[in-house]
């Protein structure tokens, strides 16, 4: 065996025999216990430190550590408590074995962009993101693994960067050409909005954030846009919010758990319609700017604590602490939808009778194969489908796609990514009849951009 896997193997077993209540063991045992250099925090000398979380400030400020509290709750650990100090993007969660063993993890949120470096310098075990990795950090990490793989990737929850106001601002939507054109500094007073007066204040995330990728990357540059020199960078999403919400000319982005005491804006990205950061909207990632949040895991030599963390946080507890700390869980949702004008014929008679279900499909980029989180939502469908809930419904596959140049071949490939969700929910003994393909009705994101695109290679799910 490589010496370098030995303690990694070691820790392993430990964390299951004190998960399986055998914590004496470890006790007894407590030099096997690996400790990690380059801790970014203080731990007092009697902890030791097992796991290190570095990465998104959106993820890391509460909703990290409140899932490894729990999690080390449901595993009998007691005297679960945190420590922050005052800068509050680093902060220790502290427990004990009943039999004394005093454990530290550490938890660090800079920003998305922090965790993979800190991977990638042996100062994390897991990254904790608010965006996708970028080719760049995968080609860093390679020697971890494939950072892109199933075993690396795990989406943990749903956001949406929300736009804010100030709660009186009477603004209630904008486009992305708009937004793109404030924070750039195109459009500098309230005015040229045809709403309020007086000069924007922009308030925006720190370079670091995953929430500013996201925001760059789906408001800036497909308009090939920079952000204005004069905006207001912060670190933490809750004192950006607390700004805006002080000050009626502001403006600014942050993770939907931290709209707070400010007021989010509905927005249109190309021809679609305005849509408004809404639970169900933002599950089903039809929200512009709706996201994804992350923990990733190198797949070799895994740390021990960071698996148990990860499959806490995709059960049930752990989903529910996510929707607890203001996100969206990936738990599988019936909702009716409201009828709208513009619906083709044969999908508004589907919204008049049935439900659709939180969970939308979408495909690798490039790729006619679902992405990891496809993959793991079929599994999710399948569970509820089971349930006394849904088992007497009928599922419906709705598949949706972007404009093609011949006649009716947008329509034909959007019909082939439902019937490739039916071969996958085939595949697990589930065989369901109805497909549907609609073409590029319906887009929920803006076609002249590859990445609006992309989004709009979607299947949906109906319960008739």
């Amino acid at each position: 065996m490589p010496a370098k896997l030995r303690p990694v193997l070691l820790f392993g077993c430990l964390c299951t025999l004190l998960g399986a209540g055998h914590p004496g063991l470890l006790a007894a045992h407590p030099d096997l216990v690996a400790t990690h250099p380059g801790r970014t925090l203080h731990v007092p000398a009697r902890y030791t430190t097992v796991l290190r979380v570095q990465g998104s400030n959106t993820l890391g400020a509460k909703l990290v550590p409140a899932l490894i509290g729990a999690m080390l709750e449901r595993r009998g650990l007691v005297t679960v408590r945190t420590q922050a100090p005052d800068n509050g993007n680093e902060q220790t969660v502290m427990a004990a074995s009943p039999a004394g063993l005093a454990l530290a993890f550490e938890v660090a949120a800079h920003g998305s962009s922090t965790g993979f470096s800190a991977l990638a310098d042996g100062r994390a075990d897991l990254a904790a993101a608010s965006r996708p990795i970028h080719p760049a950090e995968c080609k860093r990490l390679r020697s971890l693994g494939d950072m892109r793989s199933a075993q690396a990737e795990h989406v943990i929850g749903i956001d949406g960067v929300a736009v804010i106001v100030h709660p009186a601002n009477p603004l209630r939507t904008l486009t992305v050409e708009q937004l793109a054109a404030v924070f750039a500094g195109q459009i500098t007073r309230w005015e040229q909005l045809g709403t309020g007066h007086g000069a924007i204040h922009l308030f925006a995330r720190d370079a670091r954030s995953g929430t500013w990728e996201t925001f760059q990357e789906r408001v800036l540059l497909p308009y090939r846009a920079t952000l204005m020199a004069q905006a207001v960078r912060l670190e933490s999403s809750e004192q950006l919010s607390q700004q805006v919400s002080q000050d009626p000319q502001a403006i600014g982005f942050v993770g939907l758990a931290f709209v707070l005491g400010a007021r989010a804006l509905a927005i249109a990205d190309g021809a679609a319609a305005p849509i408004a950061p809404s639970e169900e909207a933002v599950a089903m990632e039809d929200y512009p700017l709706s996201r994804r949040l992350y923990f990733y895991l190198p797949p070799y030599g895994a740390n021990a604590w960071a698996q148990a963390l990860l499959a806490f946080t995709q059960g049930p507890e752990g989903q529910a602490i996510v929707a607890a700390q203001g996100f969206v869980a990936q738990t599988v949702q019936a909702a009716p939808m409201r009828p709208v004008a513009g619906m083709p014929p044969a999908y508004r008679a589907l919204a008049q009778r049935a439900q659709r279900l939180s969970v939308t499909f979408r495909f690798a980029e490039g790729s006619a194969m679902l992405d990891n989180k496809a993959m793991a939502d079929i599994d999710r469908l399948l569970a509820f489908l089971h349930t006394p809930a849904a088992i007497q419904g009928r599922t419906v596959l709705v598949g949706f796609g972007d404009p093609k140049g011949e006649p009716g071949r947008a329509a034909l490939l959007s019909r082939l990514r439902a019937m490739a969700v039916r071969r996958e929910l085939a595949r697990r003994g589930l065989v369901i009849r109805q497909v549907m393909g609609f073409g590029d009705e319906r887009p929920v994101a803006n076609n002249a951009a590859e990445a609006g695109r992309v989004r709009n290679r979607r299947v949906e799910v109906w319960l008739d």
